[in-house]
């Protein structure tokens, strides 16, 4: 296996969920072995964060990466779409402290790196980790673990007390050749957008989060139903949250041959899982 990197930048403006700043990201080529990494090119210095586990300090309703003041936030669906694009190494430069929400899925970036295309590096890629004992990370009924699996294999599943949503549950692996994964991310997994309870929203707002929320970028669920459909898929939430479990366990570098397994887990939950396998270092 090489690794990979683009074939050209990619460029994207937008808003970010909870801060509600407009910001732009430039994802740059970059050398073997380097990794995935931030840059905030708008800081005196243009600190580097690397996407990595060791990285994350914050994890409410979003992933963030960084220290002190030097972070960048909601990083999972961005991630998600580099790693399983097959991005191993890029240079990634944002002007802001939040990257852009977008549509609330991955669906621009996959397509922004399928029509610029990769370019294999000559170096051999990183053996990954493979499971050998079941791991897991709990609180009260939510959980999320690795089983030990012939192949890399992610499933969720959720439960809300709303008729729209209700009991969901999806399994999705992405395939050996990089094409086929890619592929199969970009129609079952990357479209899914972000969703939030209508009910929550007032409160959510109340305590500075969501300000650069709306209708356009993601999916509200109310008693009487979906605010704004249709849908684009049956069960577009729950493969949201594989979008997210994803792209919290692309902070491990590759990821590990195991069946990822979880319920009602949250961004804590994945880290936390993550950091296990990181110390017990199969």
């Amino acid at each position: 296996m090489q690794q990979h990197t683009l074939a050209a930048p990619i460029t994207q403006t937008g808003v970010g969920l909870h801060s509600g700043v407009t910001t732009e990201v430039r994802i740059l080529p970059t050398e073997p072995s380097s990794g995935r990494y931030f840059v905030r090119v708008d800081l005196p210095d243009m600190p580097i964060i690397p996407a990595q586990v060791a990285a994350v300090n914050h994890t409410v309703l979003s992933t963030q990466l960084g220290k002190g003041e030097v972070y960048v936030r909601t990083v999972e669906h961005l991630l998600a779409a580099l790693s399983c694009m097959g991005v191993d190494n890029a240079r990634i430069e944002i002007d802001g402290p939040e990257v852009p929400l977008l549509d609330g899925s991955a669906k621009v970036w996959t397509a922004n790196i399928a029509e610029v295309g990769l370019v294999s590096q000559p170096i051999d890629n990183q053996e990954p980790l493979i499971v050998k004992e079941p791991i897991w990370v709990y609180q009260e009924d939510a959980f999320v673990c690795a089983l030990p699996a012939p192949e890399t294999r992610f499933s969720y599943g959720i439960d809300f007390d709303l008729d729209a949503i209700g009991n969901q549950w999806h399994s999705w692996s992405p395939t050996a050749e990089l094409g086929d994964a890619s592929a199969s991310f970009a129609g079952e997994i990357a479209p899914a957008r972000t969703f939030g309870l209508l009910h929550q929203i007032e409160h959510l707002q109340k305590t500075g989060l969501i300000k650069g929320g709306s209708l356009d970028n993601a999916l509200v669920c109310g008693p009487e139903g979906w605010v704004n459909p249709p849908l684009r898929f049956a069960n577009e939430p729950v493969r949201h949250k594989i979008l997210d479990l994803v792209g919290d366990l692309s902070l491990l570098g590759n990821f590990p041959v195991a069946h990822f397994l979880a319920y009602k887990a949250s961004h804590n939950l994945h880290i936390q899982l993550a950091k296990k396998i990181l110390d017990l270092g199969f």
